[in-house]
């Protein structure tokens, strides 16, 4: 019988270890991508939020100066979000773009509130009207917003809301436990960052 090599359990202690390395890699992509495609959703529904309002804007009476209307304030926080979500479109898990993003899109939500207080609905996650209940399918220890009051009566946009959010609390999680969390660092995998 031949001798067995003395490196054969290094041999095989390195392919284990690539295997796993390969798998917990893949699958902390897989979540990633998964977040990814419920941002593509959500720009989608944020994108027809914003024509709404700015179509809304576009229909007012001009005064003779634009800085006197009540809808100057609305015009330029859709602006501003409209700019952030082409930005935030390059890399839609970055937490500082997204939370530049979420703090523009609650300025025009205000700023739609105080014109049209009676045109705003609310919805849940799961596309109800809104209520006191929670998101099916939340993790446990992870908080879930609060239903946004959205300017055109839809429920897309709060859907792809919660869709999202769930998405990066799972890919957040995955990246936190032990041994993927070593995959994470060496590939710089970074945290995201909920739409709230």
């Amino acid at each position: 019988m031949p001798d067995v090599p003395e490196s054969l359990p290094y041999w095989i202690a390195g392919a284990i270890a690539l295997f796993w390395f390969v798998g917990a890699y893949n699958r902390l992509m897989r979540l990633r991508s998964a977040a990814l495609q419920a941002y593509a959703v959500l720009d989608v529904a944020l994108v027809r939020q914003l024509d709404f309002v700015q179509a809304r804007v576009a229909e007012e009476v001009p005064p003779a100066t634009p800085h006197e209307s009540p809808g100057a304030s609305l015009r330029a926080a859709a602006n501003q979000l409209s700019t952030l979500l082409a930005a935030t479109r390059l890399r839609p898990l970055n937490p500082t773009g997204m939370a530049a993003m979420s703090t523009a899109m609650h300025v025009m939500l205000v700023a739609w509130q105080r014109l049209h207080p009676d045109a705003v609905v609310s919805f849940d996650a799961d596309g109800t009207l809104s209520r006191p209940a929670t998101l099916e399918g939340h993790l446990e220890g992870t908080e879930v917003s609060a239903p946004i009051a959205w300017p055109e009566p839809s429920a897309a946009a709060e859907m792809a809301r919660g869709q999202f959010n769930v998405a990066v609390a799972q890919y957040n999680a995955a990246i936190a436990e032990f041994p993927a969390v070593l995959v994470a660092w060496i590939m710089q995998l970074k945290r995201a960052a909920a739409l709230r």
